[in-house]
């Protein structure tokens, strides 16, 4: 192996900024009232009363919607934020 390679292989092993697009995945339950994952979404994604609205809607009606998109850092945390009330996520990317 050449030091090129070398190189370029250490560089590569050592970005820890690395983003990935992702989103998450908000799945329906009988547990929840729809004010509570309003209410949720709201403080995990920043989303206004009216989007985080039309996304419960959605999760109701189909059984899951895509509540957020964006790095896979960020999503992580939206994720965590939506389980503190034990709503049921998947980040998928």
């Amino acid at each position: 192996m050449n030091t090129t390679e070398t190189e370029t292989f250490d560089e590569i092993s050592t970005i820890d900024d690395v983003t990935f697009a992702s989103k998450v995945i908000l799945f329906n339950d009988e547990w929840h009232t729809f004010d509570e994952v309003i209410s949720q979404i709201m403080k995990a994604t920043g989303a206004s009363l009216e989007k985080a609205e039309e996304q419960t809607l959605e999760v109701h009606e189909k059984g899951k919607a895509c509540v957020y998109n964006g790095d896979m850092s960020k999503c992580i945390k939206v994720s965590s934020i939506l389980e503190e009330i034990a709503l049921n996520t998947q980040i998928e990317y």
